[in-house]
């Protein structure tokens, strides 16, 4: 004890805070490798072992390349295709052309023949560069998926037998997707203008579209960010018939 008669403890709470001070940098080593751990795990999942990075530094080379991909894979599918075709028919297989005459049945409503008619042409583009003002968000200057995705939802609501978009045809596999200041249809990246064509009576799809609040929407960023819209009737249009995969890979049934 000291002359005061109190235990001499001064220097416990400098202690104690050393302790403390210790515990929390071990506790923050921990939590920084585990980060990296996961951040390292995370990258290795989502590449497959192949480089994840922008080749040639820039995602548009990067998006361009995987175009190529894409259209060299989906020709090499279709060439296996034709194969498996033609053998099945030189095999003979009981019941082949009940088989075959489904399937031609189908092939329609699937989206795998070519269909022309009269109909309309949707155009959407991104704002002028002049809309770009100090404090506007420029996520509102330009076309999204959800836009695209809005304006195909109402046309197919309306009717059409068949609907494009940038030439390529939409079937019910069809994924949209948002890459950067591109739109992805299917693995093969697009820029502005998006054209989207979509067969059927005029009269009914232009009503659908008036009727689509999703369309409503991206009118009101018309009028108040001067995106691009214009829509046509066209007396004669052309879907081609889609040449990809339809099957479906990563759905399941619900059940209940």
């Amino acid at each position: 004890m000291d002359e005061s008669g109190r235990c001499g403890d001064a220097p416990q709470p400098q202690r104690r805070a050393g302790a403390s001070r210790s515990t929390l940098w071990r506790v923050g080593a921990l939590v920084v490798t585990a980060t990296a751990g996961y951040v390292f795990v995370s990258g290795a999942v989502t590449s497959r072992g192949s480089d994840i990075r922008p080749a040639g530094g820039d995602i548009a080379t990067l998006l361009q390349d995987r175009a190529r991909q894409v259209e060299v894979k989906r020709s090499t599918a279709q060439s296996l295709q034709d194969q498996i075709d033609d053998l099945s028919a030189a095999v003979g297989i009981p019941g082949l052309d009940d088989l075959l005459a489904t399937v031609e049945k189908a092939a329609a409503p699937a989206g795998l023949t070519e269909v022309r008619g009269a109909g309309l042409r949707v155009t959407l583009t991104d704002a002028p560069r002049s809309s770009d003002a100090e404090g506007i968000d420029p996520n509102v200057l330009v076309v999204h998926q959800q836009d695209l995705q809005g304006f195909v939802n109402a046309l197919w609501a309306g009717g059409a037998s068949a609907v494009t978009l940038q030439g390529q045809r939409l079937v019910s596999t069809t994924g949209i997707k948002c890459v950067g200041s591109t739109v992805v249809l299917d693995g093969v990246p697009y820029s502005p203008p998006y054209v989207i064509e979509a067969i059927g009576g005029p009269t009914a799809l232009q009503l659908a579209l008036d009727d689509s609040s999703q369309v409503e929407v991206y009118r009101e960023y018309v009028r108040d960010f001067e995106l691009g819209l214009e829509v046509e009737s066209v007396r004669q249009l052309v879907a081609p018939a889609w040449d990809g995969q339809v099957d479906l890979r990563h759905a399941e049934v619900f059940e209940g």
